[in-house]
């Protein structure tokens, strides 16, 4: 997805959060039964030529129990200039998706059977997208195609 000519800078985008390391355990308050809010997130080496930016969090581990992968958070048109995303985040200035519980904004961890990871990809984009809030993860991963110039990604786990 991540065009050929953007790999340079792919090695100095990143994404991480002060409330979990890459692969370790979400913590509680972040799941949709408790406080549900987004856990903080930083942002590191966003490529100069990004216009905007999108975030997705989801849950491949969902699609034994469910059927699919299991779309917890969308947003976009994120400022390319954003290095933090606080928790429980006001994207008044960008544009949140409906998630999978039917909701629009985040909507934190819940796993049905067992230990789940959680993906959180954040994408740096080369245009802004004209999609409408409440679209769908299958929207936005429509509308970026051929304008995702790098890609980070965290991951946590969460059990029930």
């Amino acid at each position: 997805m991540v065009r050929p000519e953007a790999w340079d800078e792919m090695d100095e985008f990143g994404l991480s959060s002060p409330a979990f390391g890459d692969g370790g355990r979400i913590p509680a308050r972040y799941g949709h039964d408790e406080a549900n809010v987004n856990p903080p997130l930083r942002i590191e080496g966003v490529p100069s030529s990004a216009t905007v930016l999108a975030l997705v969090m989801d849950d491949p581990d969902a699609l034994e129990p469910t059927g699919t992968v299991w779309t917890h958070w969308t947003v976009w048109n994120v400022d390319p200039g954003t290095t933090e995303i606080p928790e429980d985040w006001d994207a008044a200035d960008a544009t949140e998706g409906e998630n999978d519980f039917g909701e629009r904004g985040y909507g934190g961890p819940n796993p049905p059977d067992r230990t789940h990871t959680y993906r959180l990809r954040l994408y740096a984009l080369d245009a802004r997208l004209d999609l409408p809030p409440g679209a769908s993860a299958a929207d936005l991963e429509a509308a970026m195609a051929d304008h995702v110039l790098a890609e980070a990604r965290l991951t946590g786990t969460y059990s029930p």
